[in-house]
């Protein structure tokens, strides 16, 4: 058998790796390390400790985990929290569990009421992130929102989202942004699919269900870790929620991001904020990992 040489030497393709690799350097590895300096002294944006910022070590690492005051709000416990909460209900129940159920619901028919329901879907995804805030912040309102309006009419009575129940809405809110995602890839997968699956398992008398749970399922398996490591990824880093909620009421729907946002731009903390910002690059870069892990396991399993 005649080996066949590459077509580039490792020199030449280490060359055009280059340019890529310098962009990786300048706009990832540089920030992550500056980064890191940052978290690592006392500087502010204000004060002595902005001309002379002085190393701290550890110490911003250890205020964020003093368990002491872990689980009050406005601490970094209480933010971890909501977001574990926000990252659960919008992204892995909201997001990943509607966009299967409307792509499965949706895979086998044609028609204006699926075109239509797709563009609707697509639209709240595509939308700029402050429109899409402010038709909700007015969609929830306890005066005159239209959700409000509805409930009235069902003689339900008003509820005042925003304030009562905050962590709720941005979930709510946060489903119905990002589902699109979900519905897109699921609908690619199931398309794949050989229709004699389907129908084979029909000719045997299987219900619905179990078709879903027996086939379906496991042949999607790979696109189904995917999302779910993708939006967790890219819910646990949104910030979107501030422009509904600003994350209050008093911390009550203050996420990661969210509080961040506010240690180092609103009180101008600098070492405590990139020390938060260290934390959230070791979160992503664990699930990146998990990411990396899984889908060389389904490789290695095909």
């Amino acid at each position: 058998m005649v080996q066949r040489r590459p077509i580039l030497s490792p020199a030449v393709g280490m060359l055009f790796l280059l340019p890529a690799l310098g962009f990786v350097l300048v706009f990832l590895v540089f920030p992550s390390l500056w980064v890191l300096q940052i978290s690592l002294t006392n500087q502010t944006l204000t004060g002595e400790a902005a001309l002379r910022p002085q190393f701290v070590g550890l110490a911003n690492f250890q205020a964020l985990f003093d368990f002491e005051n872990w689980m009050i709000r406005g601490y970094f416990g209480n933010a971890l929290r909501n977001a574990v909460f926000f990252v659960i209900g919008s992204a892995l129940i909201g997001q990943a569990g509607l966009g299967l159920a409307i792509a499965w619901a949706f895979h086998r028919r044609r028609g204006l009421l699926r075109e239509a329901l797709y563009t609707l879907v697509i639209l709240a995804w595509i939308i700029p992130d402050v429109v899409v805030a402010f038709m909700w912040v007015a969609y929830l309102d306890r005066d005159q929102g239209t959700l409000n309006a509805i409930l009235s009419t069902l003689r339900l009575g008003r509820v005042d989202w925003l304030i009562d129940h905050p962590l709720l809405s941005i979930i709510i809110f946060n489903t119905w942004r990002g589902t699109a995602f979900s519905m897109l890839l699921f609908s690619s997968a199931l398309a794949t699919l050989p229709p004699s699956y389907l129908e084979a398992a029909a000719v045997a008398g299987a219900s619905a269900w179990q078709a879903f749970r027996d086939i379906i399922l496991p042949s999607i398996r790979s696109h189904i870790i995917t999302d779910l490591v993708l939006i967790t990824l890219w819910t646990f880093n949104t910030f979107t929620p501030y422009l509904i909620t600003g994350g209050g009421p008093t911390f009550r729907s203050e996420v990661v991001s969210i509080y961040t946002f506010r240690i180092a731009f609103q009180h101008f903390e600098f070492g405590r904020g990139a020390a938060v910002a260290v934390v959230m690059m070791v979160i992503n870069l664990i699930l990146a990992l998990i990411y990396l892990s899984t889908l060389r396991r389904e490789a290695v399993a095909r």
